[in-house]
């Protein structure tokens, strides 16, 4: 044993190369793997936990838990565990994780100016036949959820040519982005009456569940020269409703969606969304996090805590994030 309390971890881990980046980035600090460990088993003198979708008694087996981190930069999977203890909660927020997204989003934003789903089609059919080709310019794409992430993904779309406005609850931003108009909750009809691309990039909350929906999609803008509007999540799935999602797709409300994220996951097989041609979807693998990253930021967070120095990336819990 290092003396130091240790890190318990409760995730799945895809690789043992990322087991190792962890455990090798945490200084020497123990790591403890709820899975190796008994179902019952009751962690005494663990004070930290690194958590992602954790089992939902999980907290009633730390009594003596003083710090919590989140694997990513969502929260909600914490809260929805039983007896959450009222102890600081860390979000995830790194560069790396924040530039992941980014390039994610501006691939997605891409692929439909492109209008890479229909040329998809056209080469499983063996058709050559041109589409009209608009400039990045001629789209606006609306963000909803202009933290760290959003802030990011606006810049870098701005960058690319695109026309970027950002919604908020506030109308206000993680940082301010040049060219960047901000719209407030009074103002969501405006602001997405102008969107021919919505990026969702919302935290999921009581006020943000299902907020996706056709009432939201049936008041984009179409531009008519490609598959439009557009609907694109990488923030949380409970934000939309993907029964909406289906019949907008069949009917031309929406022209074409990318998703990263779903009520329920795994997205189960028999998912509709599975076969639309315009729908390209992904296992919420937008922005993974890098354990060597995940370690460095977490060790980080313990020696300010250690030092009696104030944690940061901390969420409100009135807010939800």
């Amino acid at each position: 044993m290092s003396g130091k309390s240790p890190l318990l971890v409760a995730m799945e881990m895809s690789s043992i190369r990322s087991i190792d980046r962890l455990t090798s980035g945490m200084g020497g600090r123990d790591v403890v793997f709820v899975k190796d460990r008994p179902d019952e088993e009751i962690f005494h003198d663990v004070k930290y936990a690194l958590v992602w979708k954790p089992d939902a008694k999980l907290f009633s087996r730390l009594p003596d838990l003083e710090v919590i981190f989140s694997v990513g930069a969502g929260v909600d999977h914490i809260f929805a565990c039983d007896d959450v203890p009222d102890v600081p909660i860390v979000r995830f927020v790194d560069p790396d994780l924040t530039t992941r997204m980014s390039e994610w989003i501006c691939l997605q934003a891409l692929s439909h100016l492109r209008q890479a789903p229909a040329y998809s089609r056209f080469q499983r059919e063996h058709r050559w036949h041109e589409l009209s080709q608009p400039q990045a310019s001629e789209i606006t794409i609306g963000i909803m959820g202009m933290g760290e992430l959003g802030s990011d993904a606006a810049a870098k779309l701005s960058t690319l040519g695109f026309r970027v406005i950002g919604w908020s609850r506030s109308g206000k931003s993680s940082r301010e982005v040049a060219g960047v108009e901000m719209f407030n909750t009074h103002r969501l009809e405006a602001f997405l009456r102008q969107t021919n691309m919505l990026i969702g990039l919302l935290p999921l909350t009581e006020d943000t569940i299902g907020i996706f929906n056709r009432k939201v999609f049936s008041m984009l803008e179409r531009h008519e020269e490609i598959a439009s509007p557009v609907f694109i999540n990488a923030g949380r799935g409970g934000s939309q409703s993907e029964a909406d999602i289906v019949s907008c797709l069949r009917d031309g409300t929406l022209g074409g969606v990318s998703l990263d994220v779903f009520e329920e996951e795994p997205l189960d097989a028999d998912s509709l969304l599975w076969d639309f041609d315009n729908a390209i979807l992904t296992p919420h693998a937008a922005a993974v996090s890098d354990m060597a990253n995940m370690a460095r930021h977490v060790s980080a967070q313990i020696s300010r805590y250690e030092a009696g120095e104030p944690l940061q990336f901390l969420v409100d819990r009135n807010r939800g994030y």
